[in-house]
């Protein structure tokens, strides 16, 4: 179904969905998603809202096909959540990044990129791209457990994007990021929608989701209490507001009068726009930037991965019809005739040592010649075993 506005294709479609949990008797426990219905459409960026144990991380699963609807349905790219294909088009990005601690962050990428079938050239290529985009470059071979909150919620971030996504899900994208990392993400998040990329942010704080979100679900007890645009939720039309360059006292002054004049004994203010705490903290840290202060914390991320800007491709096309990409060659280094950079001329006199030494020790060693008279060793052996033998009994 269609945006009847946008006109938009439908990529989440909830009717009458519910969960509720039973205990082990199969009596009921507690209904987290009661009855509700929503539409999530392409390109959009939606903030699924609501205090603890509103069924915000129930309505996630469900749509990850980790849980069933006890009642209702929904589809996903018009299919059941729990289909392979589905699953191909979702990254997630969970409360709590769940990582292998051992793994270093280039490899926790490549093992999550085979997972989705890309072959080995790509997964290194992304892998760069992405570590690259979230400023862990720098310690691409640090086992990720060994990472701080924030540092591996960059890590879990990139595992998200590994495969392209086209519907992407972030619970608590910003938990434990530092305010540059908070910016970084945001502005990801708002490239990936120009892009046509659909994204669903749960998240508690909501000035970030104000920044970034088109529309909201506000969830309460299982129910979905409002929703709709934030210009339509946020807009208190009982007011007005002007802002204008400095005024002079003047001016100011014959402003006041007719205000007073006007509002006939109304309350109102006149004061200096503020900046928001973000913006002046990011100056500050830009302004250490610049004077190349150390830092060995994450460095602020680079530009977007490559791959990411690219147009989108069905990647399950090579895995339903079970046909895998050749992986491409690796380019071949040719050198010019005569000549021979210093890198490659130092490798080669460093094999020539190696060689002439091996042969030299080679030479010194005796060589070692078989027995001139076999029969008579062979009865010396006989006669040693059959002494032994003789001993043992």
């Amino acid at each position: 179904m269609q945006n009847p506005i946008s006109g938009k294709e439908s990529v989440i479609k909830a009717v009458g969905l519910s969960k509720e949990f039973r205990d082990f008797w199969n009596r009921p426990k507690a209904k987290a998603v009661n009855d509700i219905d929503f539409e999530v459409y392409e390109g959009e960026v939606l903030g699924l809202l609501g205090p603890n144990g509103s069924g915000k991380s129930t309505t996630i699963k469900m749509l990850l096909g980790l849980l069933y609807p006890t009642a209702g349905s929904i589809t996903v790219f018009g299919e059941s959540p729990r289909s392979v294909r589905t699953k191909m088009r979702i990254g997630y990005l969970p409360e709590e990044s769940y990582l292998y601690k051992y793994l270093t962050a280039m490899e926790t990428l490549d093992f999550f990129g085979a997972l989705f079938n890309l072959s080995a050239l790509e997964r290194r290529s992304r892998s760069e791209q992405l570590l690259e985009m979230v400023g862990l470059s720098h310690v691409r071979n640090r086992p990720v457990g060994e990472f701080s909150k924030g540092m591996a919620r960059r890590i879990g971030l990139a595992q998200a994007m590994i495969n392209d996504p086209d519907l992407l899900i972030l619970d608590e994208p910003t938990s434990g990021l530092d305010p540059i990392g908070c910016k970084e993400i945001k502005d990801l998040i708002t490239f990936l929608q120009k892009r046509g990329k659909t994204v669903i942010v749960s998240s508690h704080l909501l000035g970030d989701v104000e920044d970034i979100c088109n529309r909201v679900l506000i969830l309460y007890g299982g129910i979905i209490r409002a929703s709709g645009t934030l210009d339509e939720l946020l807009t208190v039309s009982s007011s007005s507001r002007i802002t204008t360059p400095l005024l002079e006292p003047g001016i100011t002054e014959r402003l006041v009068k007719i205000l007073r004049d006007s509002l006939k004994g109304e309350q109102f203010v006149i004061d200096h726009p503020r900046r928001s705490l973000e913006d002046f903290f990011l100056d500050v840290v830009n302004k250490a930037r610049s004077e190349s202060v150390k830092t060995y914390g994450a460095e602020g991320g680079g530009e977007i991965a490559g791959y990411l800007k690219e147009e989108s491709r069905d990647v399950l096309k090579d895995l339903m019809s079970g046909q895998k990409e050749k992986e491409p060659e690796m380019p071949r280094i040719e050198k010019a005739e005569g000549k021979e950079d210093d890198g490659a001329a130092k490798s080669r006199e460093t094999i020539d040592k190696l060689v002439t030494h091996a042969t030299e020790e080679k030479k010194q060693m005796p060589e070692l010649k078989p027995p001139e008279n076999r029969e008579e060793v062979n009865k010396k052996l006989s006669h040693l075993v059959s002494k032994k033998d003789g001993k043992d009994r």
